[in-house]
């Protein structure tokens, strides 16, 4: 006989903890379910890991460049790998912790430890476990993707989740995939010490991003050391005793690039494959991503779909907003919507990269009147400071309106800089908001009043 309980949580990802205990001070009974560690992609391998290596990374990096700052070190900048990951498992790991101990001691909720499946459109099992409630809340995440290359069983290789393991340094790295993963990757990597060269199938690096983006992301790491291959069309991958070659090329003669490890950073699939969604009558679309409307309900009354498994956002602010969303709906009366996020996030290189809203490719498309304005970081005193004058800053703003419609900071403090607009996107106030503000001197953020001033319409 199944355990009755008034909601259901699968996973304990960025959504899932937060609701859980929503509902539960609500009065409700609830069950979580977690099959492997608590606190889900951001905390065990994705963000803060890889943020944490990224700050070794980029420690190992401004030691090597103390002399351009007047300080003078003796003897080689070396890195300890398993000092680098020792750090990285404590930060990770204590948030792991927090995140177990504090649904752990929720009252009201009843945590399950296993993989979940549906059995009806109200009944999940766990085990020998049958539970079963009227509110039931997919939040189980997406995993790295495999894709089909010529040869991938033939050899060893890395995706983002077990490169968390690695307490060594590779000699030569070789990355297939040009975006975001594994950009941020190639650029540690090459901080560390490795030899680092990244294999991507298009025309430009993250090919998303306006090509300005792109080129200058491209020109960052190049100026770094890392190698750079692009239009890799016909990519197959060979054992040669302990190294690894990676073909890039279709011709049969042409020299393949040869690496001692490989990591393969090419894209996500969510978790839905075996969760027995068949049973409850939950729609997934192809790619196995579980269709929900501007609330995030599925088809079937009750069950919602929360974070990377829905597609409507594969980050952890967005994972953790669709937390916001249903628990607004569904707890206080207050209709939130999907449609009213604006797209943001961040390239976490160095000098990192800050994007809201629209890129210029979509104003374009849109057709609507827009002015322009672009400044590059040399020209801002705080990069001049800290000798990082790499990149630009970019903003889009409707002529009509004056509302901004898309920003791009890549430049030092750009992630943290691209939520003054954000912000005033979000308050639906017009440019001249920001373009009159005063702002502290020095810092990045007062140069936008003065990008702002040299708007001109884009042609």
């Amino acid at each position: 006989m199944a355990q009755q309980f008034d909601a259901i949580v699968i996973g304990a990802g960025q959504a899932g903890p937060s609701l859980t205990g929503r509902l539960a001070a609500a009065g409700m009974k609830v069950a979580m379910i977690e099959r492997n560690r608590f606190g889900g992609t951001c905390v065990n391998t994705g963000c803060i890991p890889t943020k944490t290596l990224v700050a070794s990374a980029r420690a190992a990096y401004l030691a090597r460049r103390a002399a351009d700052f007047g300080v003078e070190i003796t003897g080689e900048v070396r890195v300890d790998m398993k000092k680098v990951k020792a750090r990285k498992d404590e930060v990770s790991g204590a948030s792991r912790v927090g995140v177990e101990r504090w649904l752990k001691g929720m009252d009201g909720v009843t945590v399950f430890e296993g993989h979940a499946r549906f059995e009806s459109s109200r009944e999940v099992s766990v085990g020998e476990e049958r539970l079963r409630a009227e509110k039931i809340f997919i939040n189980v995440g997406a995993r790295p993707r495999v894709p089909p290359l010529p040869g991938v069983k033939d050899v060893d290789f890395f995706v983002n989740s077990s490169l968390m393991n690695v307490d060594f340094l590779p000699e030569h790295l070789v990355i297939v995939g040009g975006s975001y993963i594994g950009l941020e990757f190639a650029q540690m990597y090459r901080r560390f010490g490795s030899r680092v060269t990244v294999i991507d199938r298009g025309p430009r690096l993250i090919g998303r991003e306006d090509e300005d983006v792109s080129a200058a992301v491209q020109e960052i790491l190049a100026g770094e050391g890392v190698e750079i291959r692009l239009g890799a069309e016909c990519v197959k991958l060979e054992k040669r005793g302990e190294q690894i070659a990676v073909g890039v090329d279709c011709s049969d003669d042409a020299s393949p690039v040869i690496g001692s490890h490989l990591l393969l950073a090419t894209g996500r699939v969510p978790n839905t494959d075996d969760l027995g969604l068949e049973a409850a009558g939950v729609v997934t679309n192809s790619r196995g991503l579980i269709s929900v409307d501007d609330q995030l309900r599925t088809n079937v009354e009750g069950i919602w779909a929360l974070g990377e498994c829905n597609g409507r956002g594969a980050f952890t602010h967005t994972t953790y907003n669709d937390f916001e969303i249903v628990a607004a709906n569904l707890l206080d009366d207050d209709p939130r919507r999907v449609t009213d996020r604006i797209t943001t996030y961040g390239l976490f290189i160095d000098p990192p990269l800050g994007r809201a809203g629209m890129t210029e490719a979509e104003v374009r498309q849109s057709g609507r009147p827009a002015l322009v304005a672009k400044m590059p970081m040399k020209r801002v005193g705080r990069a001049k400071e800290r000798s990082e004058t790499q990149g630009f800053m970019k903003v889009h703003v409707d002529a009509e309106t004056k509302r901004f419609l898309g920003a791009v900071i890549l430049g030092i403090g750009g992630d943290e800089v691209v939520h003054s607009i954000l912000d005033l996107m979000y308050a639906d106030a017009p440019y001249t908001v920001m373009q009159r503000a005063v702002h502290i001197h020095p810092t990045v953020t007062e140069l936008l009043p003065t990008l702002l001033a040299g708007l001109e319409p884009l042609e």
